[in-house]
């Protein structure tokens, strides 16, 4: 299992466990144009020290239960685990008054929280692995999403690319975004249940901006879509279960996805991935601790345990996306030998086909095209 295999299947539960995972619905989102808060400002340096157990709120199986597990036991704690299904979720739950230790969100989403200063500053100087994710990769010094990573530290990068079993279309494809038009997958082909990821196929393909706004171009990138809809089995994130289990042949994922897909396969020969020659939207997911955390120390030995090398290559093997850590580059190498297409690197991040916040009529118009895609 990954970051993105949702066991929507599951249902909805609530609570938390400790050390197992739950899934959490909720919608809503850190409003993009939030005025800086004055919390963060005046909260006195996180001293990393173990100060209570560790409330954890992260994707479902994005980190090795046996690192969490080494975690607990080296410092004597609890690692209380809930999940979330989206990025949305996450962030409705933070408004709603859950306090969470460490959370993980992907650029786009810490971005807003910073500017709605719900996030604590983190000391760099305190964390032993620091050097080996800023020393090592330039790129985080400073990111579009955190100033000077003042708040976050990054966790993992992706990006976006087209997968597909070998066995039922051949093992090359042309390249394209076009290719999820492929007709001998009618039936038999997802797309991402994701806003922004389908909206920027379509962007890609007519040559526009991922993260258009414009009303001209959103028109035109829902009839395209719309031409697409037909001919899919639907929309969904669970893309190795989908592409595994047989009940897809061709869909859109992201590029850690397809890692697992062959890692769990008997014949990890029959599926393939690419990266369309349009671009690839890429991400990067990161750590981060709540202003209203009631264990920050806790937080900072979690992050810095998970920078360890040794740690980080445990969960690289585990969920098959890489991690900006200086010393795991030959694991994720290792890794991703038998789909290199799917390999993602700061090089990828720094060409920026990124996903990021809009204006508040922007995210509205890009919702309302997307409401009309699903509705088709």
């Amino acid at each position: 299992m990954n970051r993105r295999d949702l066991f929507r299947y599951a249902g909805l539960l609530g609570g938390a466990t400790a050390l197992a995972p739950l899934a959490l619905g909720g919608c809503g989102f850190a409003s993009s144009e939030a005025p800086a808060a004055v919390e963060e400002s005046q909260a006195p340096p996180i001293e990393m020290k173990v100060d209570g157990d560790l409330v954890y709120f992260n994707w479902a199986d994005y980190i090795d239960p046996d690192v969490k597990a080494g975690f607990a036991k080296e410092y004597g704690v609890k690692v209380i685990e809930s999940n979330f299904d989206s990025m949305e979720s996450m962030t409705s739950k933070l408004a709603a008054g859950n306090a969470y230790d460490v959370i993980f969100p992907s650029d786009k989403f810490a971005e807003r929280l910073v500017k709605a200063g719900k996030l604590r500053a983190i000391d760099h100087a305190q964390l032993k692995g620091a050097e080996g994710v800023f020393g090592a990769y330039a790129y985080f010094q400073n990111p579009w999403y955190d100033k000077n990573s003042a708040h976050t530290i990054p966790n993992t990068m992706y990006k976006t690319g087209v997968g597909w079993r070998k066995d039922k279309l051949g093992d090359k494809l042309t390249g394209s975004w076009q290719d999820l038009w492929d007709p001998r997958a009618n039936g038999k082909k997802f797309l991402l249940d994701d806003r922004d990821e389908v909206l920027g196929l379509a962007a890609l393909r007519l040559g526009y901006d991922i993260n258009t706004a414009d009303p001209a171009q959103l028109d035109k990138m829902v009839a395209l879509i719309k031409e697409l809809r037909p001919n899919l089995r639907g929309f969904s994130s669970d893309t190795t279960h989908n592409l595994s289990g047989g009940s897809s042949w061709l869909q859109q994922m992201w590029s850690g996805d397809i890692v697992a897909v062959i890692g769990q396969a008997d014949k990890p020969e029959v599926y393939g991935f690419e990266s369309p020659s349009e671009g690839a939207p890429t991400g990067s997911d990161t750590y981060a601790i709540p202003v209203d955390a009631k264990h920050p120390g806790t937080a900072m030995l979690f992050i810095d345990y998970m920078l360890r090398p040794e740690n980080a290559i445990k969960n690289i093997e585990y969920i098959g996306y890489p991690m900006p850590i200086k010393g795991t580059e030959q694991a994720y190498a290792k890794l991703v030998e038998p789909v290199p297409e799917s390999v993602v690197s700061v090089d990828d991040l720094a060409k920026a086909i990124n996903f990021h916040n809009g204006t508040a009529a922007e995210t509205q118009a890009r919702d309302a095209a997307y409401t009309e895609i699903k509705a088709a």
